[in-house]
C-alpha cells in the first residue's frame, strides 16, 4: 500500500514542501498498517470480510473535518 503520488493542496496544487511530504508518507504507512490489522483481526474473529471492509469505508467517510472543528 503505497501512497499517493502527489498530496493535492487545499488549491489543488500538489504539496511540495518535503517535510510535509514525509508526514503525510508515515501517517500514510501507519494509517495502512492498522487498518491491515483491523481487517486482519476482524476476519480471523468470523466478521464477514466484505461488511468489515464496509464498516471501514463508513468510519472513513464520518470521521470529522479538522477544518469545522478548527472553526
Amino acid at each position: 500500500m503505497n501512497p499517493p503520488e502527489a498530496w493535492p493542496g487545499a488549491d489543488g496544487t500538489p504539496i511540495s514542501c518535503r517535510e510535509k511530504l514525509k508526514v503525510l508518507a508515515e501517517n500514510h504507512a501507519e494509517a495502512a498498517q492498522m487498518l491491515a490489522d483491523m481487517l486482519e483481526d476482524a476476519v480471523l474473529m468470523g466478521v464477514d470480510e466484505t461488511r468489515m471492509r464496509a464498516i471501514m469505508a463508513e468510519l472513513v467517510a464520518s470521521l470529522p473535518s479538522p477544518r469545522r472543528r478548527a472553526a
